[in-house]
C-alpha cells in the first residue's frame, strides 16, 4: 500500500494525496503538490522527501513553522499516523505497510530502524524496560561531561548481506572505543534537533546521508553535502562533535 497524506481542517476531511514522488511540496502557492490557500501557510511551507523506503518532512523556513505531533520541527522522520500541523490544518501521514512489517525494504527483508541519540535530547527510560529494548551508552560529545545512558532499540537481525558487515567505533568523548554493528538496513545517528544522519546498508555497500541540522556531517574532513556518500573502510565520520571510524568486519 502506497504511503499517503490526509488533509483536514477542524477534523473535517478535505482531500488525500498519495506520496508517489521523490519530493512532495506543501504551501500556499498554487504550484505546490499540496495547495493550502490560507495566510497562515507560507508560499513554500514544507516538503516531504522520500529516502529509500522512508519519508522525511522538512520545514522550509516557513513563517509560522511546522508541527509534528504537536512538536515544532525542522526535519522529521515520519512514522505511521503522525499528525502534521500547518496553522489550523492537519495532515495525517498514513503508511500502514511500513507499520506492519517494520518497513520492509525492496527485496522483502525486514529491518528495524536503530536510533542512537544523545541522552540530553530524549527522556530516560531505563527504569521502564520494554521487551526487545536494551540500554546502551550513547555517543556523547566531549563538551557534555554529564551524559548518561540512552536507549538503543535492538531486535534480532533478520537480513543478511553478501558483503562484510560495517561497524562504527567512537574515537573521542566519554564513549571512546564503543562500537556499533551496522547490521540493519537503516541506522540513524546524531543528536535530535542539532545534527542527524542515516547510514543505509545497500547491496553495493554503506552510504551516509544528512537528515537534520544546519551543518552536514563530514567524512575524512570533507562535507557530505545533501547527497548520499559511499563509505569506505576506515573512513572517519564526524557528526555532532563526535568522531567515528567506519570499518568493515571481514570476520
Amino acid at each position: 500500500m502506497m504511503a499517503k497524506l490526509i488533509l483536514s481542517l477542524e477534523n473535517k476531511f478535505l482531500n488525500q494525496y498519495p506520496l508517489d514522488k521523490a519530493l512532495t511540496t506543501i504551501g500556499r502557492r498554487t504550484n505546490n503538490d499540496i495547495h493550502i490557500d490560507n495566510l497562515a501557510v507560507s508560499g513554500e511551507h514544507a516538503a516531504i522527501s522520500k529516502i529509500g523506503q522512508d519519508y522525511y518532512i522538512e520545514d522550509l523556513a516557513s513563517t509560522n513553522g511546522t508541527l509534528v505531533n504537536a512538536q515544532m520541527i525542522k526535519k522529521h522522520f515520519l512514522q505511521h499516523a503522525d499528525i502534521i500541523e500547518l496553522g489550523k490544518y492537519q495532515i495525517k501521514y498514513i503508511n500502514e505497510a511500513a507499520s506492519s512489517n517494520l518497513g520492509a525494504d525492496v527485496d522483502g527483508s525486514g529491518f528495524e530502524k536503530t536510533m542512537m541519540v544523545f541522552p540530553s535530547a530524549i527522556r530516560m527510560t531505563e527504569q521502564t524496560p520494554v521487551p526487545s529494548v536494551i540500554s546502551a551508552p550513547a555517543i556523547a560529545p566531549t563538551s557534555t561531561p554529564d551524559m548518561a545512558t540512552a536507549t538503543l532499540s535492538v531486535s534480532p537481525a533478520t537480513d543478511t548481506v553478501a558483503f562484510a558487515i560495517g561497524r562504527i567505533q567512537v574515537l573521542n568523548g566519554s564513549s571512546v572505543g564503543r562500537e556499533l554493528a551496522l547490521n540493519k538496513a537503516l541506522t540513524t545517528l546524531g543528536k535530535t534537533g542539532v545534527q542527524v544522519a542515516v547510514i543505509t546498508k545497500r547491496s553495493n555497500g554503506y552510504f551516509i546521508t544528512h537528515v537534520e541540522g544546519v551543518l552536514f556531517p563530514t567524512v575524512n574532513g570533507t562535507s557530505t553535502g545533501a547527497q548520499a556518500v559511499a563509505l569506505k573502510d576506515h573512513d572517519v565520520i564526524e557528526l555532532a562533535g563526535v568522531k567515528m571510524e567506519f570499518y568493515l568486519d571481514n570476520v
